[in-house]
């Protein structure tokens, strides 16, 4: 059964490609065995560089099942998640993740994300973009008032 949702989100990529929306990637979420969500990359046609199909697959699956943990489903997709997808797959708790292509084959198509990898073991004064922590005074304010919500909802 994993192949047959795997082609899915091949084929999905592939008519993104076709129709100009965005880059070569497709993704799924189901439940049970049953599509809740098909995306596409579409970051060129909506400007918008988080709508990888992996993202957008997650949200379409959570607005779905009217929750944010997915616990109980499975992600398929036409190539192995960035970290960016990664983030999201494991605050989203997907249960297991299938993909067709590796990053090393979206880099020889021009979608080299080791970049990023390199950034995220860097320390953050190392890293290409300038950032830089100012602590303030007030800056764990909204911790501890996290922290002392009776009624908050843990993720």
């Amino acid at each position: 059964m994993h192949a047959v949702f795997l082609q899915q989100a091949i084929d999905l990529a592939e008519r993104n490609v076709h129709a100009g929306n965005g880059g070569p990637f497709g993704a799924l979420v189901c439940l049970d065995q049953k599509v809740i969500a098909a995306c596409s990359n579409s970051v060129s046609c909506n400007n918008d560089p988080t709508a990888h199909a992996e993202i957008l697959a997650i949200r379409k699956a959570c607005a779905e099942l009217n929750t944010f943990r997915l616990t109980d489903c499975v992600l398929y997709s036409s190539c192995e998640p960035c970290p960016m997808c990664l983030g999201a797959i494991y605050w989203a708790r997907l249960n297991q993740v299938y993909f067709a292509c590796n990053r090393y084959d979206a880099a020889l198509a021009g979608f080299d994300d080791s970049f990023i990898y390199n950034e995220i073991a860097a320390s953050a004064e190392k890293r290409i973009i300038t950032m830089q922590h100012i602590e303030l005074k007030e800056s764990l304010r909204p911790f501890i008032a996290w922290q002392q919500q009776g009624n908050k909802i843990l993720y």
